[in-house]
């Protein structure tokens, strides 16, 4: 297939064929799977000051090295763990984000107590349904909205951290909760339908 038949994608997706997939397979389809949302949860916080190329070239690493994002698991890890984990190339060994996972998944334990699922919780942040924006630029596109400064305030009550509002804006675009492919983006007019 030549360049010229390629389908028109967001200008942020570069021509890697990893970044391709997760743009065409992944970013900005709806996510209701609790265990996929966590993964996404711990993986934009593993992200903060990173390309996100970096994290979705180490996500196997991450899938095996955090028992499959299974937070009844990770919730139970001690100091032992935390200690292999930053011996662990294929992951950002960086302790506080380790910390951080671990923090995380007892907070999100807790959500789902709660709530009954994380979904539930998650998505009220924007009523239950995508939001679909419209734009044409990528360079429209905000770092954070009055959703994600909400979202970021009600996470870090709750425990978890590395949930600043830039961090749960681009969750909240990794999941699908708002749709910010650019109008000229095949994937804008197949989430829209």
């Amino acid at each position: 297939m030549s360049t010229t038949d390629e389908p028109r994608r967001c200008s942020w997706c570069t021509n890697d064929q990893l970044y391709i997939d997760y743009h065409d397979n992944e970013w900005g389809k709806s996510l209701h799977d609790d265990r996929k949302l966590f993964e996404m949860l711990i993986l934009e916080g593993a992200q903060a000051g990173l390309s996100w190329m970096t994290i979705l070239r180490k996500r196997e690493n991450y899938r095996k090295a955090f028992d499959h994002f299974d937070p009844k698991k990770i919730a139970r890890y001690d100091r032992r763990k935390v200690r292999t984990l930053l011996k662990n190339e294929g992951i950002v060994r960086n302790r506080l984000k380790i910390e951080s996972a671990i923090a995380n998944a007892k907070a999100f334990l807790a959500v789902q107590k709660e709530f009954g699922s994380f979904d539930r919780y998650i998505w009220q942040f924007v009523g239950g349904k995508q939001k679909r924006n419209a734009w044409t630029s990528v360079h429209e596109i905000p770092a954070r909205t009055a959703e994600s400064d909400a979202m970021s305030k009600d996470l870090k009550k709750r425990g978890f951290t590395f949930v600043g509002s830039t961090i749960c804006y681009a969750f909240m675009q990794a999941v699908g909760m708002v749709n910010d492919h650019t109008t000229d983006c095949f994937r804008y007019r197949e989430l829209t339908t």
